[in-house]
């Protein structure tokens, strides 16, 4: 399980968020990966790229988690 603080956000970008924890290397393949449906949040598959990602959510991809603090 990764864990990522916000710090002073409310929240930030699903397709940022995959790049700041070197989930994806370039915000083309973050892209990619949620429209194939890769991404889920919070136990759902998220279609947003752009998705508001808050405190509490947590974002699973390649079977490892992002616990957004």
């Amino acid at each position: 399980m990764i864990k990522f603080n916000l710090e002073g956000s409310e929240y930030i970008e699903l397709i940022k968020l995959l790049k700041v924890t070197n989930m994806c290397a370039s915000g083309g393949e973050a892209k990619q990966l949620v429209d194939q449906g890769e991404v889920k949040l919070n136990g759902e598959v998220e279609s947003r790229k752009r998705a508001k990602i808050r405190t509490g959510d947590k974002v699973e991809i390649f079977n490892e988690i992002i616990e957004v603090e």
